[in-house]
């Protein structure tokens, strides 16, 4: 049997997952956590890679591994290769004044789609290097090359200093529809061009990985960025559109061409496949769910239930669930809030379903953003595990969701990319996926509506 290891490096631990190259069949797999935070010493990142590795039995047997990992990281070595200060991660917000002066020295939001696809927030790298020229210009000095989280661990396992097409799509100065990376910008907001890694076609082999007391060397694939990885690990096709929840939300599907939306809703993406992933990204997702059970006292599952148990709509009650700022739409210094708050409306089941029901319609917001009407739409990411979240989704989308078995899913779409390298051919290899399940129910457009003037302060 020939193995290939998937990992996933996210925000908040790292997975890895050792598979069957031909059927993809799991064989073995480990995690280990990552410390919490906006800004981490990437040897965090490192020390549990190879902790996780470990609790995944080690890399015996394994021809072929690639690394997925959190997009947009920003990732600073001097001509020595060591790292110049702690990355500064995609959920760090002390950027968004940098984005908003990037925006306008460009000349504004459709030059920005027309450069790279995207119109930059406080998430991407180009706005995080700018921060760091004005805030810590001793640190800017003496960064030579610039990376991303996973095109470090990649170097770092063995590998050569290079990316992929999907995640340096999220840097702000790489064009998805040029293929080509946009210097100008890049020096317009760093005020240099330190090294940037080369950016690698999906076939392609980043290097090797010697493992002592191995069989032979681990080739290692190109790697990407989670969502990229995410849709691998998932196989969405073209006509599909995937709503991820997990530490940030997402709604992306996989399309032909490139996308350039000036309005910024939608991030127009590369994928791992040489296509596309037009993206829109919210900070505020699973973690709702987990906010509202800590404040009820209550685990996951006794949330779920609660929510399951309160009416439709919450007997008006709306959670808009900016809890962390929010980069869809872009309010990075927005809170949370409550409306429709009564005594009959103050119960733990009311609560829950506000939650539920908030964090879904901010993701059904998202979703109408991509302005498709998709064959599938597949929802995954952890809080895709709630029963409630499953049952309430389609009524609160307006269309059925297929929810596949939970897994790994950037972990997997790693290994399906790893597997790739090994295996060639012009598409990825079809492996067996678990089976899905279908949900229905009937819409509730006014629960959409209630939460529309909430949002919009009505």
């Amino acid at each position: 049997m020939t193995l290939v290891a998937g990992v996933d490096s996210s925000t908040q631990s790292c997975k890895v997952v050792i598979r069957d190259a031909e059927t993809g069949a799991l064989v073995r797999q480990g995690r280990a956590a990552h410390p919490d935070g906006t800004e981490v010493d990437p040897a965090a990142w490192w020390t549990a890679l190879q902790e996780a590795i470990a609790r995944a039995g080690g890399l015996d047997g394994v021809a072929a591994m690639s690394v997925g990992a959190q997009q947009h990281g920003m990732v600073c070595l001097d001509e020595s290769g060591a790292v110049v200060r702690d990355a500064l991660l995609w959920n760090d917000t002390r950027s968004a004044g940098a984005a908003r002066d990037l925006v306008e020295e460009l000349g504004g939001p459709l030059k920005w789609a027309e450069a790279v696809g995207s119109v930059p927030v406080a998430s991407f790298t180009v706005t995080k290097l700018r921060w760091l020229a004005e805030h810590e210009p001793g640190s800017a000095r003496r960064t030579a090359r610039v990376c991303l989280p996973h095109d470090w661990l990649t170097w770092r396992l063995g590998g050569e200093f290079v990316t992929d097409r999907g995640d340096a799509s999220g840097t702000g100065y790489w064009s998805p529809a040029t293929g080509s990376y946009r210097t100008d910008i890049l020096a317009a907001a760093f005020g240099a061009v330190p090294g940037l890694p080369q950016v690698l076609g999906p076939r392609d082999q980043a290097g090797e990985l010697s493992v002592p007391g191995g069989r032979g060397p681990v080739r290692l694939a190109p790697g990407t960025g989670d969502n990229m990885a995410a849709a691998l690990g998932v196989g969405a096709l073209p006509g599909d559109v995937v709503v991820s929840l997990g530490t940030s939300g997402t709604a992306f599907a996989v399309a032909d061409v490139p996308s350039a939306d000036p309005s910024g809703a939608v991030a127009g993406f590369a994928d791992a496949t040489g296509r596309f992933l037009p993206l829109v990204c919210t900070l505020n997702a699973a973690r709702v769910l987990d906010a509202a059970a800590r404040l009820l006292g209550v685990d996951l599952d006794r949330l779920g239930r609660l929510a399951l148990d309160a009416p439709a709509g919450a007997g008006g009650l709306v959670c808009v669930p900016y809890l962390e700022g929010e980069r869809t739409p872009n309010l990075p210094d927005a809170t949370g809030s409550l409306h429709g708050l009564t005594l009959g409306t103050s119960t733990p089941a009311h609560l829950a379903r506000a939650a539920v029901e908030g964090m879904l319609c901010h993701m059904a917001d998202a979703f109408d953003a991509l302005g498709l009407d998709p064959a599938r739409v597949l929802l995954i990411g952890g809080g895709a595990r709630s029963e409630a979240v499953r049952r309430i989704a389609p009524a609160v989308f307006g269309r059925p969701v297929v929810v596949p078995e939970p897994g790994e899913y950037v972990a997997d779409g790693a290994a399906r990319q790893a597997a790739w390298l090994l295996g060639g051919g012009a598409e990825p290899p079809v492996w067996e996926t678990g089976g899905t399940e279908r949900f229905e129910a009937d819409a509730t457009p006014d629960v959409r509506a209630r939460y529309a003037e909430a949002r919009d302060g009505r």
